[in-house]
């Protein structure tokens, strides 16, 4: 993040010539970053197993509830209750809420040992979510429900096909490679060289993808970020709120609900998470690169990066919460993962 921020305001030109070429209002490096960062976690996933988590009656409620109903209610109501005198910063936020995520959660979710197979599974289930009912929700919170309660409406035009078209990409090309390569891997050399000898080595380009997205990420952004700081500082305080809001809340109903650590953990960083990208370019293709809400979604990852890998921490430690369980989670069972 130091690295992007620097190179931003100190290389002339350079955050326009990362935003010359975009790909659904993504610039094309960050594109690339992210479809290198996903792809190895993706070709991990043991796709025959798929089948135990959507037999799971209490995941996959608690996900739709935490991502689709009381995300949103709670960016909407920290937006408001901190930002009541700055409506183009609000209105950036609540977007971001509404973008849940479908990328970087499943690095996180990796890194604290969260079970891989589920965050496969609810990324599309919240990719499935986005394309239906983002539109539909940033016409309700951001002109019904403010109308209701006497507040300042604001509209927002976003079309369903730019929505699909951004899951599509960053999510459909990752999982649809990482699929084929663990099919063919194991059908040519079977499953021990396959995760014995191939994810090790495709496994840190992961991190090297994440690593590479954010230096661009904030390289692109650097002057917006930097010459602002107040500001920055202002949207930075519901954001905090939020992502620890919605993680602890997740970890918590989580573990009520019975669900072991690795599930609760991926339950927590799916909550958590939001599809900064998507935000992003929403924002960027409604109100403009230099608008509040536009700068809004930028200080989204800013915020975020810092406090989930914060999280993973957390997340590790919480292990000695949750019972033993009597058979080893897939993922401790993969030799790769360390």
């Amino acid at each position: 993040m130091a690295a992007g921020l620097g190179l931003g305001r100190l290389v002339p030109g350079l955050g326009d010539a990362l935003a010359r070429v975009t790909v659904t209002g993504v610039s094309l490096p960050i594109a690339l970053g992210l479809l290198v960062m996903m792809y190895p976690v993706l070709a991990k996933v043991r796709y025959d197993r798929l089948t135990t988590v959507t037999r799971d009656r209490r995941l996959l409620p608690l996900s739709l509830v935490l991502n689709w109903i009381i995300g949103p209610a709670l960016m909407f109501a920290l937006a408001w209750l901190l930002l009541p005198d700055l409506p183009e910063y609000r209105t950036g936020l609540i977007i971001v809420g509404l973008a849940r995520c479908i990328a970087m959660v499943i690095i996180w979710n990796d890194l604290a040992c969260g079970h891989r197979e589920a965050a496969a599974v609810l990324i599309a289930l919240n990719s499935v979510f986005q394309v239906i009912a983002f539109a539909a929700l940033g016409w309700f919170y951001l002109s019904v429900l403010p109308g209701w309660l006497g507040l300042e409406q604001t509209a927002l035009e976003v079309s369903v096909w730019e929505i699909a078209r951004s899951v599509l990409i960053f999510l459909g090309i990752p999982l649809a490679a990482g699929y084929l390569t663990r099919r063919l891997g194991e059908k040519i050399r079977g499953r021990a060289w396959y995760e014995t000898e191939l994810i090790p080595r495709i496994g840190p380009f992961a991190l090297y993808g994440l690593l590479f997205t954010i230096v661009v990420l904030f390289a692109l952004q650097g002057d917006a970020i930097t010459s602002k700081p107040l500001d920055v500082a202002r949207i930075a305080l519901p954001l905090l709120a939020y992502f620890a809001l919605m993680w602890a809340g997740s970890m918590v109903l989580g573990r009520a609900a019975g669900l072991d650590h690795p599930r609760t953990t991926t339950l927590a960083f799916t909550a958590a998470g939001n599809n900064f990208e998507l935000a992003i370019a929403v924002c960027i293709a409604t109100f403009g690169a230099t608008s509040g809400q536009a700068l809004a979604g930028v200080v989204g990852p800013l915020i975020e990066v810092p406090v989930l890998i914060g999280l993973v921490h957390v997340a590790l430690r919480a292990r000695r919460h949750f019972p033993t369980p009597t058979t080893a989670p897939a993922l401790q069972e993969d030799p790769a993962h360390a």
